[in-house]
């Protein structure tokens, strides 16, 4: 018996674990590309982050994407930052990132940044303008977006467009010199004003900012675009097959133009479907104005999507590398129900996570015909789904807490749970039937006093009666007090943005509850961070990292299916 109750989930078409390889058309190519000795047989991928903030569940699939197709075919994976734009890049997300690759169980073979290649980047630069296929513009970005032109129409081409080359060496040497303020003048490539690929109509190669870089200070003034660099940068560390998200397919075009007409190593861009999720946002623009906003409690906040939020919340790498591995790849974007990323974590956890008991709500339980000063040691399983976790031992006494969900006084039809006069079997313990109910001023229960029969230890029936419910406690005496923060989906809609909506006004204002004054088994209670649990029929919990001795603090990650719950649900419908 995994749980006392079900789990809240079904498991999807594919396995854990497994690739479709049908739908893997990179891994085809790139079998392909082996066969017919390209690039000498060798494999060379990247992954290339942008340290603007912190990596997404998003982001995991492109890491599984190009770390384990380097790692099937003997290759090698880097990471690099293409850290080109000052103004929004820091160190703090460059550790984070580091940190998340590694926790995801992956490991670069060369970490490097575009910053490195800032100097070739601008030999490169001035042999393209010595060749006439670059050129200094003055116009703003607002008359070089009416410039542009759009689908239909051509673009006009830029007054500026056929200076010498002399003119333009000399003004791309004083851009770099720092004599022009920001936004007064770019770099353009030179290729096509009427193409009707829009990345090709001129674009910007290089900008003029005036800000400190967090590697190279204020060695640079100007930098380059990410769609100047970024072809080049794989070019340089001789990168075979650049896995990009489909948004990148139109630039493909300007990748392969500048990798052309330098003459360099010939770096190939694919595409393939980026990862998108119900009931979550994964544009880090927008986690980063809930952020910003103190919308939620930093990028770490359990209820993000963050890889360092769902770290906190519970989340294990095994659980997110077998979703990533289910997804399959593909050219065409689509969305995953969350549904499907909680069966691999709840499939990980239910194997891994040692069973324990917690009461969330307490209700206080006297057993009146318990020994006083008796206390007994209960053997507990610690995992059912793993022989090696072994036992642990739970005490038991007068006192306990139950939750306040497992009693009604007055029971309505196939409520199965303690009520006056019904037996039920406590885990690992007696049977044990309430005999009264105790009811402050106000008329809420405050306390039950039961009976316990004392041939039925470990829960055993001799006589062979029936029990319909076993339910979890805590003895009163060696309980440690807790605090338990129930998370729940971050929006209230599968699209937050859904028909042009602000995300925002789609928050769930019921997406964290705070739980104080729960009671813990013992064990618990110098529980070590990071560490996951099954609460016995309540879900899985993790330890969050503000936790202090003999106070834990957990955060729950995922729930199990409650019977009751859905069948009271259905009730009020």
């Amino acid at each position: 018996m995994k749980n006392l109750e079900s789990e809240a989930s079904s498991a999807p078409e594919k396995s854990s674990g497994e690739v479709d390889e049908r739908s893997n058309f990179i891994r085809d190519i790139i079998i392909q590309d082996i066969k017919a000795g390209k690039h000498g047989g060798r494999v060379q991928t990247r992954f290339p982050p942008e340290p603007n903030g912190y990596l997404h569940i998003g982001h995991a699939k492109a890491i599984c994407l190009d770390f384990g197709l380097a790692a099937e075919f003997g290759g090698q994976c880097n990471l690099r930052f293409d850290d080109t734009n000052p103004s929004r890049e820091e160190s703090e997300y460059v550790d984070a990132i580091m940190a998340d690759v590694q926790w995801l169980g992956f490991k670069w073979d060369g970490l490097f940044y575009a910053s490195d290649y800032f100097g070739q980047l601008y030999e490169w630069a001035v042999q393209l303008i010595t060749a006439g296929k670059a050129y200094v513009s003055d116009l703003s970005a607002e008359e070089m977006r009416e410039y542009r032109g759009t689908l239909t129409e051509p673009g006009r081409e830029d007054p500026h467009r056929n200076r010498s080359v002399e003119e333009n060496l000399e003004l791309f040497e004083r851009m770099r010199r720092g004599e022009f303020p920001d936004g007064s003048r770019t770099l353009r490539a030179k290729i096509n004003m009427a193409s009707p690929n829009l990345s090709l109509r001129d674009p910007v190669m290089y900008r003029i900012l005036h800000m400190e870089h967090h590697r190279t200070g204020n060695q640079w003034c100007i930098y380059p675009l990410y769609d100047y660099a970024h072809g080049q940068s794989d070019s340089i560390e001789r990168v075979t097959h650049s896995l990009c998200t489909l948004e990148f397919d139109n630039n493909r075009a300007l990748y392969n133009w500048f990798i052309e007409q330098l003459g360099i190593f010939p770096s190939q861009q694919y595409e393939f479907d980026r990862l998108s999720l119900t009931y979550t946002v994964m544009s880090k623009r927008k986690l980063l104005k809930l952020v910003q906003e103190e919308l939620v409690k930093g990028w770490d906040d359990p209820r993000m999507p963050t890889l360092s939020g769902m770290r906190r919340r519970g989340y294990t790498p095994e659980a997110i590398r077998n979703f990533c591995a289910s997804l399959g790849v593909s050219k065409t974007n689509g969305i995953t129900q969350l549904q499907q990323l909680e069966y691999y974590l709840r499939e990980d956890l239910n194997k891994h996570a040692l069973r324990v008991m917690a009461v969330l709500k307490p209700l206080r339980v006297v057993i009146d015909n318990y020994p006083d000063d008796l206390v007994e040691e209960m053997e507990a399983i610690n995992n059912p789904e793993d022989a090696s976790a072994g036992t642990r031992k739970v005490l038991f006494s007068k006192v306990l807490y139950i939750e306040q969900e497992d009693f009604r006084e007055d029971p309505p039809k196939q409520f199965y749970r303690l009520a006056p006069g019904r037996e039920v079997r406590l885990r690992y313990a007696y049977l044990i039937t309430c005999q009264s109910v105790v009811k402050d001023a106000e008329g809420n229960i405050v306390e039950l006093h039961c009976t316990y029969d004392p041939a039925t230890r470990g829960g055993n029936t001799p006589d062979g009666r029936k029990v319909k419910s076993t339910i979890h406690w805590v003895s009163a005496a060696h309980a440690v007090d807790a605090e338990v923060r129930l998370y729940d989906t971050l929006f209230t809609k599968e699209d937050p943005s859904e028909n042009g909506e602000d995300f925002i006004d789609n928050l769930n204002p019921n997406s964290l509850e705070v739980l104080t004054g729960c009671k813990v088994e013992l064990s618990l209670r110098d529980a070590a961070p990071a560490t996951r649990y099954q609460f016995e029929r309540l879900g899985y919990f993790c330890v969050d990292p503000e936790s202090a001795p003999g106070h834990p603090v957990f955060n729950r990650t995922i729930g199990l299916r409650d019977t009751w719950a859905k069948i009271e649900q259905r009730a009020k419908r």
